[in-house]
């Protein structure tokens, strides 16, 4: 499926592949509705868009950064409601944070 190759690019640092395999997702979201991919593709986006910004070297770099900190609102907005122990939720709320402490190059 997309979110598993998507999460395979991740895991292998190439941030454009698996963008666009979550946006895969996210295009045709009647397909997944309520599943858990829908959410989580948000989250494998921002994440894929926040490793595109930390390795460009150019002024691609802000604009991925400015794409991957909407992605994380995306997520943290659906998932507003969830239990405050989830470890994913967790684990997002912290990158968003480090993500919007850095200062745009």
């Amino acid at each position: 499926t997309s979110y598993l190759r998507g999460e395979a690019y991740l895991a292998d640092r190439q941030g454009k592949l698996a963008a666009g395999e979550f946006q895969k997702i996210l295009d045709h979201s009647g397909v997944v509705a309520n599943c858990w991919t829908g959410a989580l593709a948000r989250l494998g986006l921002a994440r894929a868009n926040a490793l595109q910004a930390s390795n460009s070297q150019s002024g691609d770099a802000g604009v991925a950064r400015t794409h991957a900190l909407a992605a994380y609102k995306d997520f943290l907005a659906l998932w507003k409601d969830a239990d405050a122990g989830i470890p994913v939720f967790e684990q997002a709320k912290s990158e968003y944070a480090k993500l919007a402490r850095q200062i745009p190059q």
